[in-house]
């Protein structure tokens, strides 16, 4: 059973996409690392040819709890608000949205790839904005488990939860991450992988070393070797 895809899988996959704009999506997704909320909210304006790079722009929805009374921040498990004293039977819920940008660097390949598909229309405009792709999330998802599907994989083992998984556009972002740290997993380059992927916190890219298994084969080889057995 697989637990990621390697990079042969992914040119399976985009080998099996019915059109350009299938097959730079799944390239996106590997090349970049990205979340499929920030390769759909990708503008021309976002890629700079010159460079090399491009701008990911990354929205999260968080739900606060305020007291209803003084306004103060309480977390999940308060019953008594911290300041006022009084009992909270029912916390304010505030929806806060926080946008974060990053921006990455892309290979020759991608972007002779997406001067190719905006010269020839791909892109879609929207609300005043020029957005690479025209598709919405469960279109995006849609459209990777298909090219997966006709290129014959299997689903994907999930190494935490030991369940069976459909390849989605996550299991690119996964398989990017993975591939990076079989190249490199010094410290120096998990960091760059952590921001690379946009991680807040290291520990969500350090558990990439587990999936890799490069570091416990490493640490294994080495009990024995020591011994010449």
């Amino acid at each position: 059973m697989k637990t990621y895809l390697e990079l042969t899988d992914i040119l399976r996959v985009r080998e099996a996409a019915d059109n350009l704009g299938e097959d730079l999506l799944i390239r996106v997704l590997f090349h970049l690392g990205c979340r499929v909320s920030e390769a759909l909210a990708i503008e021309t304006k976002d890629i700079d040819f010159t460079s090399g790079t491009v701008t990911i722009r990354h929205l999260k929805c968080r739900s606060r709890l305020f007291c209803p009374a003084c306004k103060t921040r309480l977390g999940r498990a308060h019953q008594y608000c911290p300041k006022c004293g009084k009992m909270v039977t029912e916390a304010e819920k505030v929806k806060q949205e926080e946008k974060r940008y990053r921006v990455v660097p892309l290979d020759s390949e991608t972007l002779t790839l997406l001067k190719k598909y905006i010269d020839r229309g791909g892109s879609v405009a929207r609300d005043d904005k020029q957005f690479l792709f025209g598709i919405n999330r469960g279109r995006a998802w849609q459209v990777v488990k298909e090219c997966a599907e006709r290129a014959g994989l299997p689903q994907l083992l999930n190494p935490t939860t030991g369940k069976m998984h459909n390849v989605s556009p996550h299991r690119l972002r996964d398989a990017f991450a993975v591939n990076a740290v079989k190249h490199d997993d010094s410290g120096d380059g998990l960091r760059m992988l952590q921001e690379h992927l946009g991680h807040q916190n290291f520990n969500t890219t350090a558990r990439y070393r587990k999936v890799a298994g490069e570091e416990l084969k490493r640490w294994y080889v080495g009990l024995w070797e020591e011994h010449g057995k």
